[in-house]
């Protein structure tokens, strides 16, 4: 057997990894990689495989940088099952095709406006064919095993968004674990990760290797940043994911004013997608924290702005007012166009809430850079810029620890680092060495590992 890192190496985007036996094929996870542009060409390169013998994609969860790439393999004749909880075939169903409607529309605004190189800037996928390839998803029950060849495999819970898991595989007399992204157990939503079983080799992620979460309340900071924004007579604008990031900010919103902790004041959720995934949410009620009632009063006092005219008509609203936008890391979608009429004023307030990957814009603005590049052109950048790194779904290095140590994991087990920036992947690999007794190592891109 052996295992080929094709992403998710060396950075904390483009998750895939190819496991072969001597008789089956699969690919664990699926990525875009996104950040730094060398990074985005990696998606228009072709990977190591003979896509006509790949068996099987399974799918750790649905935020793209693992679940991205399916339309692409879609496109270039993939017709295997993609195996993944319910509820991450729910999201996906969501964020692909709206990927695929980004893609196209920023292929059409480059055409139009004749930015970049090309003369006729395509997509990588278009929304039809993110759509199409959703057929290929086959939904299953945490626990339940499936057998591809000779691979059996199941999924188990990691917390960090709906259906997230990790992924347990036994072929040729080897258990690997691929960890997914790792929540937290002390998460504003999700339940606590699962440990995991007695494995001979573990790929597991680094997000935050390096670093621990604040550990500040989260209501607490929020709070504060929104009391300043009232204060002030601004905007608050919150880039945020519109997968479990976006529910989190409604929850806390609906809960401080509840407690009259801040004041009543006009919220827009300006994500269609983000709208969408808030019904999901409600729907898969025992993935989550929250009871029937918080999960249904999070979107009370929010106003969904589905359309475009509704989106610009924010404009006209008297301030203070808080917007919530994608994308997360501020590298499309709406919240671009909010940026770009209120970067320039100080009295703007744009809050941070998770992790910002190298080359992204958000981390270039909360490295304090004076302009941000938007659709091509400059914009100065005089808004006040805050983080909140509590709400993050990812575990820190104790986190990440901690739950090894609950884990059935032995001596012999192995540990390949992965999704992960430089810094953070050799943070926790030094970690682990001086605090546990697995034998560690960072994997690198196209490595291949023989089991």
């Amino acid at each position: 057997m052996k295992i080929t890192f094709v992403g998710g190496t060396e950075t904390v985007t483009g998750s895939k990894f190819l496991l072969e036996t001597e008789t089956t094929t699969v690919l664990v996870d699926c990525g875009l990689f996104q950040g730094y542009k060398w990074l985005r060409e990696r998606n228009w390169q072709t990977l190591p495989l003979d896509i006509d013998k790949l068996d099987a994609v399974l799918l750790t969860h649905a935020h793209l940088d693992h679940s991205g790439y399916i339309p692409v393999l879609y496109k270039r004749g993939f017709r295997g099952p993609v195996f993944t909880h319910h509820a991450t075939k729910a999201l996906c169903q969501i964020l692909l095709a709206d990927s695929g409607h980004i893609q196209e529309e920023d292929a059409k605004y480059y055409s139009k406006h004749k930015l970049g190189k090309h003369a006729h800037p395509e997509p990588l996928y278009d929304r039809q064919t993110a759509e199409a390839s959703m057929r290929l998803f086959q939904s299953v029950e945490f626990d339940e095993q499936i057998e591809v060849g000779d691979i059996r495999f199941y999924l188990q819970p990691a917390g960090h968004i709906l259906g997230a898991a990790s992924i347990i595989v036994e072929a040729e007399g080897k258990r690997i674990g691929f960890s997914g992204d790792v929540g937290r157990f002390d998460d504003v939503l999700m339940t606590p990760p699962r440990p995991l079983p007695e494995l001979d080799l573990l790929l597991m992620e680094s997000t935050y290797g390096n670093r621990r979460h604040d550990t500040q309340d989260p209501f607490q900071q929020l709070a504060e940043i929104v009391n300043r924004v009232a204060k002030s007579g601004g905007v608050l604008l919150v880039p945020a994911f519109a997968v479990g990031r976006a529910q989190a900010l409604q929850h806390l919103l609906a809960t401080l004013m509840d407690q009259g902790d801040i004041p009543k004041m006009p919220i827009y959720l300006d994500s269609p997608m983000a709208i969408k995934v808030s019904d999901i949410f409600c729907q898969f009620s025992d993935q989550h924290r929250l009871s029937h009632e918080q999960c249904y009063r999070l979107c009370d006092g929010v106003t969904y702005t589905r359309t475009v005219d509704e989106s610009k008509a924010i404009a006209g609203q008297a301030f203070p007012h808080i917007v919530i936008a994608g994308s997360g890391m501020a590298t499309g979608g709406r919240i671009l166009h909010h940026f770009k009429r209120l970067l320039g004023s100080s009295k703007t307030t744009v809050l941070f809430t998770g992790y910002q990957a190298g080359g992204t814009r958000g981390a270039k603005m909360l490295e304090g850079v004076d302009a941000v590049k938007i659709h091509g052109g400059w914009v100065p950048l005089r808004a006040t810029v805050k983080v909140i790194s509590g709400l993050s779904g990812h575990a820190d290095y104790l986190e990440l620890t901690q739950w090894l140590q609950q884990s059935a994991l032995t001596d012999t087990t192995r540990i390949q680092l992965i999704h992960g920036d430089p810094e953070a992947l050799e943070g926790l690999r030094v970690h682990l060495q001086e605090h546990t007794t697995f034998a560690v190592n960072v994997a690198g891109y196209r490595d291949i590992l023989r089991l």
